[in-house]
């Protein structure tokens, strides 16, 4: 009942938005239309992909990835509800997956496509395919989005996602779902009848898995919408009770899309991984940084910011670095410039935390992984001979880092790590090995619904009391409550800083100084606040101070102790 209402909700509050709109301002209504129908957009699609296919090189890899999209498009005619679509890192799961989207849409009438992608340091990438396919008519709706790639049209479909191609992150799409204000459930009709693609479906939260489960069967059962789970592992999302836990309504009546994902991944194998006998015992940062210059390009990945703040201060100067400490500008243009020495075959070494592993497409000879739960290893692997260009296969190493992981989810995930890898020399990357890991990883979950969402939904729902209000309170991705938003100083943000203490926010100015934002914890915020290297400069809105606190390099450095659970990513 409480999703139906809300789907009421969208459909009145839309209604009166454009009805208003539509008295007030003629011109912004006549700017939403002419958006070209799904049908249309398949055309565009299908002739990309036979130029793509027409100058591939005639190699192993691209014949699987020609066999993958087959699949997909002869797949895309059966019954709408839930599909997985498994295939490793680098099989072409993004241009397969939107091409079996797009031929169910059309297939089965649906409206639009949306693409739910769960980091935005990798949705530009994404959306850029798109846009080169299909023009203008795909709509990013995320929070790090370049306002030169905004039209007027582009902005007033963000509010009702009334697009045929809609991109968005994992927070916009389920937070909306389980919205109270008018602005965020606008859209959610418009999620009825569309086919939805979960990227990296693995990364769903464990402790919103409950509502966000119960959410999906809804939307398939009752609302015409079909989902795809998309990852190269894979997780384990069917019910189950567990002793000690309440059983969890899962995902029942997932249909993989591929015909044989373990004969898939055989012949996509470009890696071995090394595994450490001893995994209890650590190595120091000063013998894994004499380890990794002996190779000319390589990535290594850890799963602290301090880790990889440590680890770099230890190698040679050039080496590249990446996290979350850095604005979002400041990584795309770190991530380029990877890309760009890669494929000129320069040598190149990247210090990075796991914001790198979810679909940023780089391909190394070598990558090195502390060690973490088995899809984060997995994923890194992804990131190693991902062509299959190298002469035999990449190799991608394991090592136990100086510190664990983070208190919670990660280390959680590395310690089942321990005991499934332990005295085992069955394939690290094996199916098999990955489901272990999930099931293990969601019964020993402490809430798959941590904050009750199912109960504040349901609880005396005859009566019609239900409390949306508070689940929209709850049902935070990122909870926000816990960081404080700064604007770093960084290239040549400083007019537009200067424009925003002057004149104040506008919409197109904030949307341009959204590329220029890095997210501290609060403790840590009002540390930098006290030491004068933040400071407010419109109500609610801080910004560095001066040029120290933003390094060129690492992004925001913060002198002192950070605590465990200020360091991830």
């Amino acid at each position: 009942m409480a999703l139906w209402l809300r789907m009421l909700f969208s459909c009145l509050v839309d209604a009166d938005f454009l009805d208003t709109e539509a008295f007030m301002d003629g011109e912004k209504t006549a700017i939403r239309a002419g958006h070209r129908d799904v049908g249309s957009l398949l055309a565009d699609f299908d002739k990309y992909m036979a130029m793509i296919s027409q100058d591939a090189a005639n190699t192993p890899v691209n014949a699987i990835r020609a066999d993958i999209l087959r699949q997909c498009r002869d797949k895309a005619g059966l019954t709408p509800g839930m599909f997985s679509l498994t295939v490793p890192t680098g099989g072409g799961k993004t241009l397969s997956g939107m091409a079996f989207a797009l031929r169910h849409a059309v297939r089965h009438q649906k409206q639009r496509i949306i693409y739910v992608i769960p980091y935005t340091s990798i949705i530009e990438q994404t959306a850029g395919i798109f846009r080169e396919i299909f023009g203008d008519n795909v709509v990013e709706h995320h929070a790090n989005l370049d306002p030169e790639k905004e039209d007027a049209r582009s902005r007033l479909a963000t509010e009702n996602w009334d697009a045929p191609i809609v991109v968005t992150t994992n927070v916009q799409f389920f937070e909306s779902l389980f919205a109270a204000r008018t602005s965020r459930c606008r859209k959610l009709h418009n999620i009825v009848n569309s086919v939805v693609v979960l990227d990296e479906a693995q990364l769903l939260p464990p402790e919103f898995l409950q509502p966000i489960a119960d959410v999906m069967n809804q939307l398939a059962d009752h609302y015409g919408v079909t989902f795809v789970l998309s990852t190269a592992t894979q997780p384990v999302l069917g019910s189950f009770q567990s002793f000690g836990m309440q059983a969890f309504r899962g995902l029942d009546k997932v249909r993989e899309i591929m015909d044989d994902p373990d004969a898939l991944y055989r012949a996509l194998k470009r890696v071995e991984v090394s595994v450490p006998e001893d995994l209890t015992t650590p190595r120091d940062w000063v013998s894994l940084a004499d380890e990794l210059v002996k190779h000319p390009s390589v990535l290594c990945i850890v799963s602290r910011r301090d880790d990889a703040r440590e680890l770099h201060r230890l190698m040679p100067e050039g080496t590249l670095h990446l996290s979350a400490l850095m604005c979002g500008e400041h990584r795309s243009k770190v991530i380029a410039d990877i890309k760009q020495r890669l494929k000129r075959n320069e040598p190149v070494c990247v210090i990075s935390t796991q914001l790198v592993e979810a679909g940023v497409d780089v391909d190394f000879p070598v990558v090195y992984r502390a060690l973490a739960g088995l899809d984060s290893i997995a994923q890194a692997a992804g990131r190693c001979n991902r062509e299959g260009r190298q002469n035999g296969l990449g190799r991608v190493v394991v090592f136990v880092p100086p510190k664990p992981a983070p208190p919670g989810l990660l280390r959680q995930a590395a310690q089942i790590s321990v005991s499934l890898l332990s005295g085992n020399e069955r394939d690290v990357l094996g199916r098999d090995l990955t489901r272990q890991f999930f099931e293990h990883l969601y019964v020993r979950a402490p809430s798959l619904d941590k904050h009750g969402i199912h109960d504040l939904l349901t609880r005396d729902a005859g009566s019609g009391e239900i409390q949306f209000r508070s689940a929209a309170e709850k049902f935070r991705l990122i909870d926000d409550s816990i960081y404080q938003t700064i604007l770093v100083r960084y290239g040549d943000n400083e007019t537009l800083l200067g424009r925003l203490e002057k004149e104040g926010p506008q919409r197109w100015l904030m949307r341009k100084l959204q590329r220029y934002t890095v997210n501290l914890p609060k403790r840590l915020f009002a540390q930098l606040e006290s030491q004068g290297d933040v400071r407010q400069i419109w109500p609610g809105i801080y910004a560095q101070v001066g040029g120290k606190l933003y390094d060129k390099i690492l992004g925001v450095v913060i002198d002192g102790n950070m605590a465990p659970d200020e360091l991830v990513v």
